[in-house]
């Protein structure tokens, strides 16, 4: 397998969540534990399976480790929905990072084709 900081996907969502960890560093404080960690943890959770995708050995697990991934893509788009909806995201950075999230599934529904055509 390949290393994952070679995957453009991973690229991609490392950056969703250097940029989710940004925008809900201005959320209120009383929102530490709430909205703002869920949206760092989805986020976070998209790099980190596809990370650990590339560490097996197999394209099926590795496939098996994206899907998890794609379920904590789509976690993070809602979440971050709520957070607009809420006032807790201004428009531009919603925007922003749900074209990101957006994009970042769309690779990994992607990859995860090409890896399940080559089993």
């Amino acid at each position: 397998m390949v290393g994952f900081r070679q995957l453009k996907v991973w690229e991609k969502s490392h950056q969703l969540t250097l940029a989710a960890y940004r925008v809900t560093s201005a959320f209120p404080r009383d929102e530490r534990y709430g909205i703002s960690s869920q949206l760092r943890r989805s986020a976070a959770s998209i790099s980190a399976n596809i990370a650990e995708g590339c560490g097996h050995r197999s394209k099926r697990e590795f496939a098996r480790f994206l899907t998890i991934a794609l379920g904590s893509a789509s976690e993070f788009e809602y979440h971050l929905l709520l957070a607009f909806d809420l006032g807790l995201v201004e428009a531009g950075d919603y925007q922003l990072l749900e074209a990101n999230v957006t994009e970042a599934k769309r690779m990994l529904t992607g990859f995860i084709k090409k890896l399940m055509s080559d089993v």
